[in-house]
């Protein structure tokens, strides 16, 4: 336990450290996100943070997997979203073309769904909810989706650090798996520096990986019969559940989907007076609820498909408080 604790603080330390070093060098490079009128910020704001959250990440999971405490199908997975972090990162740093972070958020997705050998059946009371083809490419669509959702969302100060942090302690809370923790301390020493007012952004390389690796965790914790891939929709929906309104009502008003907005639940709630630190509790609050119901349902497995459709009925909720200060 003590080599346990020692390496969280270690890795805390070290995101710590590696954001600061990253925001003096992208200040110096000047590799900042100007703002315009979609940004939440008024000034320009380094970028590339997230950098110090990847390579906080792989130190903690491989010193994991060379002391034996990490599988290694689940490693070698995780393993291979050094790719979009690459990809992610020369992205923030030169803008890449959509079709080039598409093909590799696909490739990297589909290679570590090989290296996770799959996807074990989603079962609700014993029996398959969808044929096993359909399950497969719904699986590959929904972790592209996931990385793409996960950076949409980052878009507000703290935002995207509360939720993987929030994400990482269910995960541990549900699991006990160490690698959920060294999750949220990689996080943390970046979130130290993000916390509203940010000083720096985590950019394409910290919010993709983050949403990979979530999304990764998820599909390997499904299959060890550890938590339900329902579970992981329940505790996700602030993200996936915003991302996908937004989308559909963009669709609908007929708008240019791959232009930038900022039309997400969230970012029209700090536009309508909420600060970037009020929205972050409001989300820390809204998880609190959503492990709550994971808690419940994981005593009564019935409950599992209508807590989900609880949880998204609350975030709906929400959406129509949105509406009401902030018209979409």
């Amino acid at each position: 336990m003590k080599t346990i604790l020692f390496l969280i603080a270690f890795l805390v330390v070290v995101s710590y450290l590696l954001t600061w070093i990253i925001k003096n060098y992208s200040t110096k490079k000047n590799i900042l996100d100007i703002p315009n009128d979609r940004s939440s910020h008024s000034f320009p704001i380094p970028v590339g943070g997230g950098l110090a959250i990847v390579i906080s990440w792989y130190i903690g999971i491989t010193f994991l997997f060379c002391t034996g405490t990490l599988d290694h199908s689940l490693y070698f997975a995780l393993l291979s979203g050094i790719l979009l972090a690459g990809i992610g990162l020369l992205d923030d740093i030169f803008g890449l073309r959509p079709l080039i972070r598409l093909t590799a958020q696909t490739s990297t997705a589909i290679i570590s769904l090989i290296l996770l050998q799959g996807i074990q059946p989603v079962l609700f009371f014993g029996k398959d909810i969808f044929p096993m083809f359909v399950i497969y490419i719904l699986t590959v669509i929904g972790m592209v989706w996931f990385i793409n959702l996960y950076n949409f969302l980052d878009g507000i100060d703290g935002y995207a650090s509360f939720e993987a942090i929030a994400l990482g302690l269910a995960f541990y809370l549900f699991t006990g798996q160490i690698i959920s923790l060294v999750l949220c301390a990689s996080v943390v020493g970046f979130l130290i520096w993000n916390w509203p007012k940010a000083r720096i952004f985590m950019g394409d390389v910290g919010s993709t990986q983050l949403g990979y690796i979530i999304v990764v965790l998820g599909i390997y914790f499904h299959n060890q019969h550890k938590l339900s891939f329902i579970y992981l929709l329940i505790l996700s929906a602030p993200f996936w559940f915003d991302a996908t309104l937004t989308l559909i009502r963009r669709w609908r008003n007929k708008e240019k989907l791959s232009q930038a907005h900022k039309k997400h639940i969230y970012q029209r709630l700090v536009q309508s007076g909420f600060s970037h630190l009020k929205t972050d509790f409001l989300l820390t609050i809204v998880n609190l609820i959503f492990i709550l119901l994971v808690f419940i349902s994981i005593k009564f497995n019935m409950l599992q498909i209508p807590f989900l459709l609880l949880s998204i009925l609350i975030l709906y909720l929400i959406a129509l408080y949105t509406d009401k200060r902030k018209p979409f």
